[in-house]
């Protein structure tokens, strides 16, 4: 039986001529109108979201993604802004982007104040296919201890309002402060799940199940798992990996359950946070917490030690070359976070800008801009709305 997946990645919509993070979404998403549903808002009105078709093959994933970037980048161009896939834009600052005009996220900034202010972040959410709901919660057991390294792998975002947090991912820090994030916790079944999903809703904590944003989840309106611990990734062939073996774990997870195995979760939770840390800290240039040993081992050992994991998996999909190449690849030259780094030690941040936005496109790395004196970011508006960002706390 074939088991598809489909994508959800986030961009931030930069001003390609100052690097700057705009709100300007909805000028780009305004030359995609014959796109419908395929592009959408988000809470932040810098954030462009975009829906993948469903796929059996990694191949056909990857064309769809490309495809879908070449429209949006096109649809940016035409106006002088450029898309980055990234955890974090490294050029940004607070109190300059509106919320989306919409009911429920006016609702939430009301409500989250500062938190949703600072929503300045973008992810990149894998959905695989399961049989049923039940099956579905009942795989997160199985999958949570694998999601720090799909982090590591991942990681994007070391800049927040242009400075450098010594995170891989800092959009992980910036996410785990809503009341339902993190590792869900363990559940029976569906109706479990469901019932503590009413419960969170009855306290009044959160409006709908739309936001639980657990690392992983069972979709509340398609019969999938999502994963949503990642930051975008600026290399497409990075969200190709990341969903090959996200498919390979729910895949094992959902074979386990359905024999009545142990699905391997002994209903502790707090090292899972940890690793989840762990990984946001360090990405692939330090340890990460080995699942098999809950210890401390170098990113590289970890990741290599989930792909041997999931070798008879990855190989019964065909999988296992174009998933074991790109790992060796994004293990060789050093996450996006590392990447990121370096250029801007190099040169500086709006040259890391530029490098973001190239990967996001698929070319080769290149100057966005004209020729034109790198320049620190100019003052920006400290209002939207008639609210200053101090008010906002």
């Amino acid at each position: 039986m074939t088991v598809r997946i489909g994508v959800e990645e986030e961009f931030h919509v930069i001003d390609v001529e100052s690097g700057e993070l705009v709100p300007r979404a909805d000028a780009v998403l305004g030359r995609l109108s014959r796109h419908a549903g395929a592009y959408t808002r988000e809470l932040p009105r810098s954030v462009v979201e975009s829906n993948s078709g469903v796929h059996d093959s990694l191949e056909s994933l990857y064309a769809d993604l490309s495809a879908s970037r070449g429209r949006l980048d096109r649809a940016a161009s035409s106006q002088g802004l450029g898309i980055a896939a990234v955890g974090t834009a490294p050029l940004a600052r607070l109190g300059t982007v509106p919320p989306t005009e919409d009911d429920r996220y006016l609702r939430m900034t009301g409500e989250y104040r500062r938190l949703a202010d600072e929503q300045l972040i973008c992810g990149a959410q894998v959905h695989v296919d399961v049989p049923d709901r039940d099956t579905a919660v009942r795989a997160m057991c199985a999958v949570n201890p694998w999601l720090p390294p799909l982090l590591a792998l991942s990681a994007s975002s070391p800049f927040w309002l242009g400075a450098d947090t010594g995170y891989a991912s800092w959009r992980t820090m910036v996410w785990q402060r809503w009341p339902t994030s993190g590792p869900p916790g363990c559940f029976r079944g569906a109706e479990e799940y469901d019932r503590a999903v009413d419960e969170l809703i009855g306290s009044g904590v959160i409006s709908d199940a739309g936001m639980i944003y657990y690392d992983v989840r069972p979709s509340a309106h398609l019969r999938t798992l999502e994963l949503r611990v990642c930051d975008a990734c600026p290399r497409v062939e990075t969200v190709v990996l990341i969903a090959a073996l996200f498919r390979a774990l729910v895949v094992d997870a959902c074979a386990t359950t359905r024999t009545g195995g142990d699905a391997g979760c002994d209903g502790r939770h707090e090292w899972l946070r940890a690793a989840t840390w762990r990984a946001a800290r360090s990405g692939l240039e330090g340890d990460l917490i080995d699942p098999s040993t809950r210890l401390p081992a170098p990113a590289a050992t970890v990741v290599r030690g989930m792909l041997r994991r999931l070798r008879p998996t990855l190989e019964e999909y065909g999988d296992w070359e174009t998933v074991r190449s790109l790992t060796e690849g994004v293990l060789a030259q050093g996450s996006a976070a590392h990447r990121l780094r370096g250029k801007a030690a190099k040169e500086d941040l709006l040259a890391a800008v530029d490098d973001v936005l190239a990967e996001t496109r698929g070319d080769a790395l290149r100057p966005v801009r004209g020729d034109r004196a790198r320049r620190r970011l100019a003052p920006l508006p400290d209002r939207w709305d008639g609210r200053t960002a101090a008010s906002a706390s």
